[in-house]
């Protein structure tokens, strides 16, 4: 091969690379124009917001546009699955998924925070970029095929979380939150890093389908010092990733921050990173737990020599069948992995699960009750991810652990409304009463019912009282973890699910039966106000989720049907 056939099929390769990538390069288009308004002093004129939106909506209809190139999958070495950029990221469903999903939340928040008012239209050109820098992170993290792109998209989600936690100025307590936020994220990523580390020192490699082909080959009664290094690299790496998650014991920054914070601030964190590092954790899970078909172990395809002695079916046929022949022997291979991830993974939901559940009791102000109820929300989310990487080894039962999978996915949709609508609310109300204590909302059903409505329909999703979003998405992660016969944590979560019912309740009990202080001047909202509409707006889904989940299951199944 020439030079001039290197450049050329460097530059076919690149452009492909390039052409997979466009939502994120149209997000980091948004961000420079943003910032040259606020450069040049004509953020008045050329509004941030309509910037933000435009930007947001373009890299919605690119990622749709691109979806319809590919109506029947697309190739690769794998059905439906792309990797790009040398490996680094990844494009299937699962990655086309997350996309759509933070894009669609990021055109959200910017409406609520246009709504709300927070941030004011001076600040509004520093605050945007930092939402949608940090959503360019999450994207990274929802297609990361590599340790390196894992350290990087985290680190890109994290950093402008950290400046948005103390967006308010002059606010000594949101200051304290970005504080306490930064400093928390900056251990966890110097413990993952390490992890990495110790993991590609040992392997001699980060790109996810190569570690598992190079942990396959370990034997695993012998190597004493090898298994040490992977087991505590691993649990490093699980460090990070539990941060974002804010995952027990890695979850202490999430209630100070969540307090401090503003309440649209706290949508965004409780959302759009729980999701990204939901899908960060499917990646990492599945990466070193199972070999793809047709990855770095598979046979050269066949040459000229080949085809010249056989028919090219003969070819594609004795091909295809050497693939899964390598990938049955290294799925075996990878037994102990599995057994560690799962088990890891499982412990850690169950602890999670069950301390945001209890910690929520004892609290007075809403932002921190909601709070722990994040944390708790990502133990139920964490569980089907356990359940499906047990599974993984046994191809006879890969289709339970992709339908466990696809109910993470229809979890994370409802729970997108669910928390997207309660904090929306809590921050028309902060507006109203200036003031986020549980007990100052005593008795708004006489003065807001509408909203007040609204709120308990939230409240009660959350919980998973049927027939609301909620219930759906429970449900489905319940039938999955029976199904894979994961019948502790399908315990724990049950019982975790009754006992969530308590705190949801008491704040209803608040709002709906405590008689309305005195000292309180008048608390209305008009039936037409932007507020009104905003709430109304992402509380229909919750109630129609409910009823047409149906619609999300088939979506979600359709996302994750290559991810084996």
């Amino acid at each position: 091969m020439d030079f001039s056939q290197v450049i050329s099929n460097l530059t076919k390769h690149t452009s492909e690379s390039v052409w997979l990538f466009q939502p994120e390069i149209w997000l980091c288009a948004t961000i420079v124009v943003v910032l040259l308004t606020r450069l040049f002093g004509v953020q008045r004129a050329i509004s941030p917001f309509a910037v933000s939106v435009a930007g947001c909506a373009i890299a919605l209809g690119v990622q749709i546009s691109m979806m319809r190139a590919f109506p029947e999958g697309f190739a690769g070495p794998q059905p439906g699955r792309f990797e790009f950029f040398d490996g680094l990221l990844v494009y299937d469903n699962v990655t086309i998924f997350f996309r759509l999903f933070l894009l669609v939340f990021a055109l959200l928040l910017l409406v609520l925070m246009r709504v709300t008012g927070v941030p004011d239209r001076d600040a509004s050109s520093d605050v945007f970029p930092l939402v949608l820098g940090s959503t360019l992170g999450m994207c990274l993290m929802a297609s990361a095929n590599h340790l390196l792109i894992v350290f990087l998209g985290v680190e890109m989600a994290s950093v402008p979380s950290y400046a948005l936690a103390g967006m308010l100025k002059g606010r000594r307590r949101g200051s304290e939150a970005a504080l306490k936020y930064a400093v928390f994220g900056a251990g966890a990523a110097g413990v993952m890093l390490y992890g990495i580390s110790l993991l590609g020192g040992v392997l001699g490699t980060v790109h996810l389908p190569t570690m598992a082909a190079r942990l396959s080959e370990i034997s695993w009664s012998t190597a004493g010092g090898e298994v040490v290094a992977l087991a505590l690299g691993g649990l490093m790496v699980m460090v990070g990733l539990a941060f974002k998650l804010s995952a027990v014991p890695f979850h202490f920054w999430c209630p100070d921050v969540f307090e401090g914070a503003t309440a649209e601030v706290n949508a965004f964190l409780s959302v759009a990173s729980k999701a990204a590092a939901l899908a960060l954790l499917v990646r990492v899970a599945f990466g070193v737990s199972h070999l793809p078909a047709g990855a770095d172990l598979a046979p050269a395809a066949p040459t000229a020599t080949t085809t010249a002695a056989l028919s090219v079916t003969e070819a594609s046929v004795a091909w295809a069948a050497s693939e899964k022949t390598i990938a049955a022997e290294t799925d075996s291979g990878l037994s102990p992995v599995r057994s560690y991830v799962s088990k890891l993974i499982a412990f850690v939901a169950i602890i999670t699960c069950t301390f945001g559940n209890l910690a929520a009791y004892g609290q007075t102000n809403i932002k921190r009750l909601l709070a722990y109820s994040t944390i708790a929300h990502a133990g139920y989310m964490m569980m089907p991810v356990a359940a499906a990487v047990a599974l993984v080894g046994d191809p006879s039962r890969h289709a339970t652990a992709v339908e466990a999978i696809g109910a993470l996915l229809v979890y994370a949709v409802t729970y997108l409304f669910m928390n997207l609508g309660a904090f929306a609310i809590v921050a028309f109300l902060r507006n109203k009463l200036l003031s986020e204590e549980i007990a100052d909302y005593a008795g708004l059903i006489r003065s807001c019912p509408t909203l007040v409505v609204c709120f308990v329909i939230v409240l009660l999703s959350l919980v998973g009282i049927p027939p609301l979003a909620g219930f759906a998405g429970k449900f489905v992660v319940f039938v999955s973890l029976a199904k894979s016969q994961s019948f502790l944590l399908l315990v724990v979560a049950a019982l975790n699910t009754a006992v969530s019912l308590f705190y949801y309740l008491r704040v209803v009990k608040v709002m709906c039966i405590d008689p309305e202080p005195e000292s309180r001047s008048p608390v209305a909202f008009s039936a037409l106000s932007p507020s009104m509409w905003y709430t109304v707006a992402v509380t229909v889904p919750v109630v129609l989720l409910g009823v047409l989940f149906f619609y999300v299951i088939d979506a979600a199944n359709a996302a994750v049907r290559h991810l084996l």
